[in-house]
């Protein structure tokens, strides 16, 4: 079984690079984030006709998340992360495929720091941080994939003095990053790669993508259940580079 997660950055402007990347890599599960389009404005009928079935939460102009898979429609186990009711932001689609527990999230940016939008990345990051450690818990098989806007290490930046302010590499948001990884979950890269220099976004600007200076951002953490199916994962780091496509790359994972 085959695993992805895709930061689209727009679901219907980047339509057809969705679909070519759909269609030449098959996987039977992909959990997306960052639609960009309300509810009503997902292209259902063409990810339908692409062989797939949807569940997703649509937010006009931003966020947004949703799961395709090819093996059977998602049965929703929730549309939000406990703790907030405030919150209204799409961020979070936790979904059953088959014996799985899928969690696609795209946890907040938090840029600028400090201010506002730095503390509602750590008050999103701590009410991840408990609904996860109830699932881990629960025995099952379980894998969180998305955009989690964390590089964990300097290994997953490619100049890391130049982030040591920034939301997505500050101590504390590493930290929290690590005390999630030490509930007992494994980052599926670092596990098979430990490493081996990795990056799932690189920025629009300065010719990014061609001089590799990447980041490693989008993750997939497995419960104890999954690990032992683990055998391969990767990044189409190809599909970075076609005409229109957004700024991350496509990650994987297979299990037995």
């Amino acid at each position: 079984m085959k695993i992805a997660t895709y930061n689209v950055n727009g679901v219907n402007g980047r339509l057809p690079v969705l679909l070519r990347w759909l269609s030449e890599t098959q996987p039977d599960i992909a959990c997306l984030q960052e639609l960009k389009a309300p509810q009503e404005k997902f292209p259902e009928e063409a990810i339908l006709e692409a062989g797939y079935e949807a569940l997703w939460l649509g937010q006009k102009s931003w966020n947004g998340v949703a799961v395709l898979s090819k093996i059977g429609k998602p049965e929703v186990s929730r549309t939000s992360l406990p703790g907030d009711d405030s919150d209204d932001a799409s961020r979070y689609l936790e979904v059953k495929v088959k014996d799985l527990i899928i969690a696609c999230l795209y946890l907040p940016n938090g840029n600028p720091v400090p201010g506002p939008k730095f503390d509602y990345k750590m008050g999103w990051f701590e009410r991840l941080d408990a609904h996860a450690e109830m699932l881990i818990n629960s025995g099952k098989k379980v894998i969180l994939a998305g955009d989690f806007n964390v590089m964990p290490t300097e290994n997953d930046v490619y100049k890391p003095e130049k982030f040591k302010n920034d939301a997505l590499f500050l101590p504390e948001i590493r930290e929290a990053f690590h005390n999630l990884i030490g509930q007992g979950w494994t980052d599926a890269i670092r596990h098979l790669y430990p490493n081996e220099t990795i990056y799932t976004f690189w920025d629009y600007f300065r010719n990014a993508y061609q001089r590799n200076a990447g980041m490693r951002i989008d993750h997939f953490l497995l419960s104890p259940e999954v690990l032992p199916q683990l055998k391969k994962a990767g990044v189409d780091t190809d599909v970075r580079g076609w005409e229109k496509s957004s700024d991350h790359g496509p990650v994987w994972i297979e299990l037995k």
